[in-house]
């Protein structure tokens, strides 16, 4: 005879833990899509990234960055740089900010296979669509205040998101469905509309960004 345990929900993972299974799961089949898209142009997955590191960047990033941003060494990052220069799809120049330093940009063609790479998630964010308006604020928000936590653990690569930017005043108008203010266009600027990646991001001090990811979280 078999016994029923007291709770029949014994056993299930913490919601922290199946949160953390859903969110692998996701990026798992968007980073076979974007695979699927880089094998048919001859590209191996750390060369596919890449590009879309470099996409919509008015500035060229130095190699270190993108050696952080992928988690790799410096050596292996240089060695999908220089496969991607000799396709013709990233130039490496000097860097605007130290004539010493080289920095990284698309060229015309890597920014086309770049925009192309990134239609082959476009499945993924029909999906998003498809949720309720308010769903998907209060998933951006969520996804915001993990962010910010993992900030915490300083084993999140830097992003060009709104609360690491030198633009970025936060609480401005406290209580209002935009609290945030951004000097860059002088507008304020609502809790959905915050970005994660913008072509116009300039870097905060680092006090003051930590203090806007603290705040968040």
């Amino acid at each position: 005879m078999d016994i029923k345990p007291e709770n029949p929900w014994q056993g299930t993972p913490d919601i922290s833990a199946r949160i953390v299974v859903a969110i692998a799961r996701i990026a798992s089949v968007l980073r076979a899509g974007v695979w699927e898209a880089a094998t048919a142009e001859n590209l191996n997955p750390a060369q596919a990234e890449i590009l879309q590191l470099l996409r919509d960047r008015t500035q060229g990033v130095r190699l270190s960055w993108l050696a952080a941003q992928l988690s790799v060494s410096a050596a292996s990052a240089s060695d999908s740089v220089t496969a991607l220069v000799a396709k013709g799809l990233v130039r490496k120049a000097r860097a605007e900010d130290d004539g010493r330093a080289s920095a990284l940009w698309l060229t015309d063609e890597g920014k086309a296979l770049a925009a192309r790479m990134a239609q082959a998630v476009g499945f993924a964010d029909d999906a998003a669509a498809r949720l309720p308006g308010d769903d998907q604020a209060a998933l951006l928000v969520g996804l915001f205040k993990l962010i910010a936590q993992l900030q915490k653990s300083e084993r999140f690569p830097a992003l060009r998101a709104c609360l690491s930017c030198r633009y970025f005043e936060p609480n401005v108008f406290p209580g209002s469905a935009a609290p945030h203010h951004c000097a860059l266009v002088k507008a304020p600027l609502p809790i959905t509309f915050l970005r994660i990646d913008c072509a116009e991001h300039v870097p905060a001090d680092p006090v003051a960004e930590r203090r806007n990811w603290d705040a968040f979280a």
